[in-house]
């Protein structure tokens, strides 16, 4: 999201193997499930989820190091994983992509040509559950058309930016400006 400065987009750590177009350390950091799980035992992923048969998660370096750079960090994340992060950070705000329709989201997973008709069914039923979740989000973002989307998502982190108890640091100094 080049349009919206100070916003990275985190890579998550998965045990599921890449697909052909994919590129560790681009796409996903992928670990075996026998270091996802030594590193879950640690305490290192902010929130995870187990999806099909495979571990997701945000490792919590990445949060640490976008807050320590003062950037806003994008998550890609389940239903499971976002009801963790609002656990862990209360105040952060998340987004509930929604397809335009199942059979839009059919399409674009067979336009994508990277997964099994098992692979494909089995998401069109995940995401049949999960859509029924979408009230439990701050905001809802119908993933008609791509440039659109990622207007709408740039206005969403740029209004969220201005919320009032995000602006006390620079309020502060102004207000003290006009006291005499």
């Amino acid at each position: 999201m080049t349009s919206v400065p100070q916003l990275t987009f985190s890579i998550s750590y998965t045990t599921r193997a890449p697909r052909p177009v994919e590129t560790n350390g681009v796409d996903y950091i992928f670990i075996s499930r026998e270091e996802f799980e030594e590193r879950l035992a640690k305490g290192e992923f902010l929130e995870y989820a187990q999806v099909f048969e495979n571990y997701y998660g945000t490792h919590r370096n990445t949060f640490e190091q976008a807050a320590h750079q003062g950037r806003d960090l994008v998550l890609d994340i389940d239903v499971q994983g976002a009801r963790q992060l609002k656990v862990a950070i209360p105040e952060a705000i998340s987004i509930f992509v929604l397809p335009p329709s199942r059979e839009v989201l059919e399409q674009r997973l067979r336009a994508r040509s990277q997964d099994s008709e098992e692979v494909i069914q089995r998401r069109l039923k995940g995401a049949a559950e999960e859509v029924r979740n979408y009230t439990q989000y701050d905001y809802v973002l119908i993933n008609r058309e791509i440039d659109e989307s990622a207007a709408r998502l740039a206005s969403i982190v740029k209004a969220e930016r201005l919320r009032k108890a995000r602006m006390e640091e620079e309020v502060r100094p102004i207000l003290e400006s006009f006291e005499f």
